[in-house]
């Protein structure tokens, strides 16, 4: 899905961003070799950018909790 129409910028950019370490909107667009030209996108930039951290927080989670079981440990609910 197009975030921001005046670069080309896509959801799959902002979680590519992501993947590579950004964690702030000025670094997705930098990822993309672009900056916010109208503005109209910063909100949906920064709303997907939230999520994207969201998402790889709690895959890291999730990857960290079934190591933990591999090697025989216990689960536990984090909060």
């Amino acid at each position: 899905m197009f975030i921001c129409s005046c670069n080309g910028l896509t959801d799959k950019d902002i979680h590519a961003a992501v993947d590579a370490g950004a964690t702030r909107p000025q670094e997705v667009y930098a990822a993309k070799k672009c900056r916010a030209r109208c503005g109209n996108c910063v909100p949906g930039v920064v709303c997907m950018l939230r999520q994207a951290l969201r998402d790889q927080k709690a895959l890291v989670a999730l990857s960290n909790a079934v190591e933990m079981a591999d090697r025989g440990g216990h689960l536990r609910a984090v909060a």
